[in-house]
């Protein structure tokens, strides 16, 4: 038996709000097993893709406030898979050897969850669905008139 239709259905603010909840739940579930949570495992494949990248890149990248960037770096820092090294004014941010080993383990857990919810939805609707949601985040964020 399917849950019944919420009084809230209609809202893009609401469904948004759950899906949210959902595909974190998943998306926590693949990642577990590295003992780090998803925003900590795509910071680490940002850097892996730009060695050297400053905190301000990796802010706009993963769209997360500068200060919950610095707080996911020193976190990534005190389990040595990142380092942080300043040159003159700029920050540059650099995997660890164990940084770097970590990637293929995060890319696994992420194809993971693109098959878990693509066997669920389809694979046309789970491509149609991300591009939807990415070109409404993109009208309606206010960074980006």
């Amino acid at each position: 038996m399917g849950k019944k239709d919420t009084h809230y259905c209609n809202c893009l603010y609401y469904t948004a709000n759950a899906l949210a909840r959902v595909m974190t739940r998943l998306a926590e579930e693949e990642f577990a097993v590295l003992g780090l949570t998803p925003s900590y495992a795509f910071l680490i494949i940002t850097v892996h893709d730009k060695p050297g990248i400053q905190p301000g890149e990796i802010s706009d990248e993963l769209q997360l406030t500068p200060s919950t960037v610095t707080r996911l770096i020193e976190k990534l820092e005190s389990k040595d898979l990142l380092i942080r090294r300043t040159l003159g004014k700029f920050t540059e941010v650099t995997l660890t050897p164990r940084g770097i080993e970590m990637t293929e383990v995060i890319r696994t857990c992420w194809e993971n969850l693109n098959k878990r919810y693509t066997e669920i939805l389809g694979e046309e609707d789970a491509r149609e669905l991300s591009g939807k949601i990415y070109c409404a985040l993109k009208k309606l964020d206010k960074k980006n008139p």
